[in-house]
């Protein structure tokens, strides 16, 4: 078994979401490809502040900082909606921790909301290797009504939508947005 260990001998935490971000930019290009959408994947704001040049071909970055703190995960444009969301995966079988989502997320959601754009969460449980689509509107509703430290499974069984593997597009957000904010059949 690889250890993931950073330089210090500590368990590196970064990219842990790796696999749902594989799965839905997959399944962004499949969209972009067919002509369905246009979503993306929103960079983070970095300021490099120290690059080692050897040569033009083999310029490392060697220091940087975060700008300011990143939105969300994606956005684009589906069927004349903005859309915006935050993707995040857990291996609890029980819960989504709350603090895998940050206030000034969540409050960049809101504004999406607010404005009439659609704005969710992509959830996936991957020991459990089930995949929820949660509308804002209803982790909003979460927040206000508990004082709970995560959201349980039971209640994304109750208001979320379960989003089924498939081949392509891999993660099909875009058939639960056509029920909620179309019509569509789900």
């Amino acid at each position: 078994m690889i250890k993931n260990l950073g330089a210090n001998g500590n368990y590196k935490y970064a990219n842990r979401g790796m696999t749902l971000e594989s799965d839905i930019e997959i399944t962004n290009n499949f969209y972009l490809i067919n002509d369905k959408a246009v979503i993306y994947k929103k960079p983070t704001p970095i300021t490099i502040s120290k690059v080692n040049y050897p040569s033009r071909l083999e310029a490392v970055i060697k220091e940087g900082y975060f700008r300011t703190p990143s939105t969300t995960d994606y956005n684009g444009v589906y069927r004349g909606k903005y859309i915006d969301f935050e993707a995040k995966e857990t291996k609890s079988h029980t819960s989504f921790p709350l603090n895998n989502i940050h206030s000034h997320q969540i409050n960049h959601l809101k504004m999406i909301h607010k404005h009439g754009g659609i704005g969710f969460l992509i959830v996936r449980f991957t020991t459990l290797n089930k995949t929820y689509l949660l509308q804002y509107e209803k982790f909003e509703e979460f927040l206000k009504q508990n004082t709970r430290k995560s959201i349980p499974l039971s209640y994304f069984d109750e208001v979320g939508y379960i989003i089924k593997d498939k081949y392509n597009p891999r993660v099909d957000y875009l058939s639960i947005i056509d029920k909620i904010y179309f019509g569509g059949k789900l």
